[in-house]
């Protein structure tokens, strides 16, 4: 039950991590920097911390018994997730919801599914299962299916992009080329760094979460505590970037004006923590492999998600025959990814 019950929550979390570019389709003309420094200071700074100072009886014992390393290479590894979560924005505008989603999970997900297995994680990721196990082979098979399923949908990105080009005149051609061509390379660099945040709390969760039990708190609270201190630093790498470019801009009034940015910025700010709060739960339910199939499978979903903002928001609006097949194909092989992930879990002795 646990396990189905951890699935559940990978599923969700990746639906909601996926969906989270939806103010993009919402906000004409959207204040880019606004936006960022809101949605970012309300989902990862004002919520986790509030939960943290009012739950938590001694911050300051969970910070001692958990020593600096872990924790500096939590916010090291968030830092990086940081950087790309500020690319990811950037691409989603460049280049679309949809491919920017593909690019950034197979990328992402190589790292994320593979590494725990190679450098194990702490608590109850200790005893995840070497990448060369039989378990270990049919979560990398369950990768290469999935990474199918990505080329499949980066393929009908591309399909659409030449059929946009076709139907802009000249001048739109060599802006979209080039500006599509940027956020090509910006994807890519960001789907490396994306999978900072599962690792931050793959190699910090553990002794955290058992030092904040030990004070009597919830394993609600534990998880948020992880969220709280391991991702300050990703957190902060966004805000102080939003913060720069409205320094630079002279724009800070702008925080004020646009009731837009106000209003989605928090709205997206909650769906992000308690995305990442039920991962990170659970991660944890499925055991010993949560590490890897759990972020295999959210990253899935988060794909998923991508194309459902794509798709609702327009960008495949009059996009029919090879481009709308592939992708549909694209997301068909991911959901049999999503069920050799699922399967692998069964296979650990």
């Amino acid at each position: 039950m646990e396990i189905v019950t951890g699935l559940i929550f990978v599923i969700l979390a990746g639906l909601g991590t996926g969906t989270a570019a939806w103010p993009f389709k919402k906000i004409n003309d959207i204040h880019f920097e606004q936006y960022l420094f809101i949605y970012i200071l309300t989902g990862l700074v004002i919520i986790p911390w509030v939960v943290v100072l009012l739950d938590v009886p001694n911050l300051l014992l969970v910070i001692k018994d958990v020593g600096l390393k872990p924790l500096l290479i939590s916010n090291l590894l968030s830092v990086i997730w940081g950087i790309a979560n500020v690319l990811y924005l950037i691409c989603v505008i460049k280049i679309g919801a949809a491919l920017t989603g593909a690019i950034l999970s197979a990328l992402g997900m190589s790292v994320g599914v593979t590494l725990p297995m190679i450098f194990k994680g702490s608590g109850l990721f200790k005893n995840t299962p070497d990448l060369l196990s039989p378990t270990g082979v049919i979560i990398l098979i369950a990768l290469f299916i999935i990474i199918i399923g990505l080329i499949l949908i980066s393929v009908a990105g591309f399909e659409r992009e030449k059929i946009l080009k076709i139907n802009s005149d000249k001048n739109i051609i060599v802006k979209t080329s080039e500006k599509f061509l940027t956020g090509l390379i910006l994807a890519i660099i960001a789907g490396i760094f994306s999978a900072g945040l599962s690792l931050a709390f793959v190699y910090s969760q553990g002794a955290i979460m058992e030092s904040v039990k030990l004070q009597g708190a919830s394993e609600t609270t534990a998880n948020f505590t992880v969220w709280a201190l391991g991702i300050l630093g990703g957190a902060l790498v966004n805000i102080i970037y939003a913060a720069y470019l409205m320094t630079r801009k002279k724009t800070w009034q702008l925080l004020f004006i646009r009731k837009e940015e106000l209003i989605y910025g928090p709205l997206v700010g909650l769906q992000f923590i308690i995305s990442i709060i039920i991962l990170g739960k659970g991660m944890l339910l499925l055991g010993a492999l949560g590490a890897s199939i759990g972020f295999g499978i959210q990253q899935s979903l988060q794909v998923i998600g991508n194309q459902l903002v794509g798709f609702i928001g327009g960008e495949w609006k009059g996009i029919n025959g090879k481009p709308r097949k592939l992708m549909y194909l694209g997301l068909m092989v991911i959901l049999i990814a999503v069920c050799v992930f699922a399967y692998s879990n069964t296979t650990i002795n």
